[in-house]
């Protein structure tokens, strides 16, 4: 009689109840501390939005200069007169130099690294590009005042040699590279190490598979990142050029530094004088009595403004463009 062996069943042990009700706790507290932070973020910004308006209205009730087109700034006067064209103009101004100089280079660099650097040196240039992004604004700054003002002389003098005939680099007045056009390179000397560091971090996403397919079809370096690396990194270079122009947008201690302030429009850039929201809040706010406080923090509302809708500007551009930026991938 053949001996029998009782069939072994290999069943897993039970998850206890409690251990299933910690899971789920530690789930439910997870969500609620997440939902909680975004709740006290958006709580945060409506007081900030809350407390500049009515300061601003303050200030603005008893303008009596239009608070949109009035070039001069004279809050402490009687009856108060301050406007923010000029102020408007030299914020963007700069901001568009610093981005039109920053974004091909951080794009170029950070290209350079994830995709033709060696090893060896791609991870020590990647760490001294970060480092450079934790720099204090007053150091570049006080570097710009002593070493880039009085250098730039020359590039200003060749830029109205031949191309003073665009109007925009015509130098009509004498005077040190104190300009609009000095604060647009130093400010993309500023954001450079943002944009390159983000848009690294984007390009090294890529899916692998994608790229050697493109090279099995014999494409070569260049086509593979124009057909695969950059469509997909599109969104995110988009998104860390916006968190560069942030900080042009907001920079004081450093455009202080250098620009000669004035309360002018000129279209030539390379004139000195002009101004900007920091700058102006950062020069004045001291020197300034409680309207005159008012006044700043009403142009640092239109500032908190601009801000917002460059990111919701930003933001729509990304999702009409996620379906071609490598997104969903």
């Amino acid at each position: 009689m053949a001996s029998t062996t009782p069939t072994q069943i290999d069943t897993a042990p039970p998850v206890p109840q409690s251990a299933r009700s910690t899971g789920r706790a530690g789930d439910k507290i997870f969500a609620g501390l997440s939902k909680g932070s975004g709740i006290l973020l958006l709580v945060i910004m409506a007081s900030i939005a809350v407390f500049l308006t009515y300061r601003a209205s303050i200030a603005l009730a008893d303008n009596e200069g239009n608070f949109l087109t009035t070039f001069d700034w004279n809050a402490s006067a009687k009856p108060p007169v301050f406007g923010i064209a000029v102020l408007l103009f030299g914020t963007v101004v700069s901001s568009i130099i610093a981005m039109a100089i920053a974004v091909p280079i951080a794009v170029g660099i950070a290209l350079f690294i994830s995709h033709y650097a060696p090893r060896k040196l791609a991870a020590p240039l990647a760490y001294v590009v970060d480092l450079l992004a934790a720099v204090p604004s007053i150091i570049y700054g006080i570097w710009g005042a002593l070493f880039l003002v009085p250098y730039l002389g020359g590039l200003n003098m060749w830029l109205d040699e031949y191309m003073g005939w665009t109007y925009v680099f015509d130098k009509t007045q004498v005077g040190v590279a104190r300009s609009l056009f000095t604060v647009g390179i130093l400010l993309a000397i500023m954001i450079l190490p943002i944009v390159t560091s983000v848009s690294r971090e984007v390009f090294l996403q890529v899916p692998r598979m994608n790229e050697e397919a493109a090279l099995a079809l014999g494409a070569t370096r260049w086509e593979v990142i124009r057909m695969s690396v950059l469509p997909f990194g599109r969104s995110g270079v988009i998104s860390a050029s916006m968190l560069g122009l942030g900080r042009a947008l907001g920079e004081t201690m450093a455009v202080a530094t250098v620009l000669s302030p004035s309360f002018l429009i000129s279209g030539h850039i390379l004139d000195p004088g002009g101004g900007t929201f920091a700058q102006n809040i950062a020069a004045k706010f001291d020197e300034a009595n409680e309207f005159g406080r008012d006044a700043l923090i009403a142009s640092g509302l239109v500032l908190f403004l601009l801000t917002l809708l460059v990111n919701g500007a930003a933001r729509l551009i990304i999702a009409r463009r996620k379906d071609f930026s490598g997104a969903n991938a």
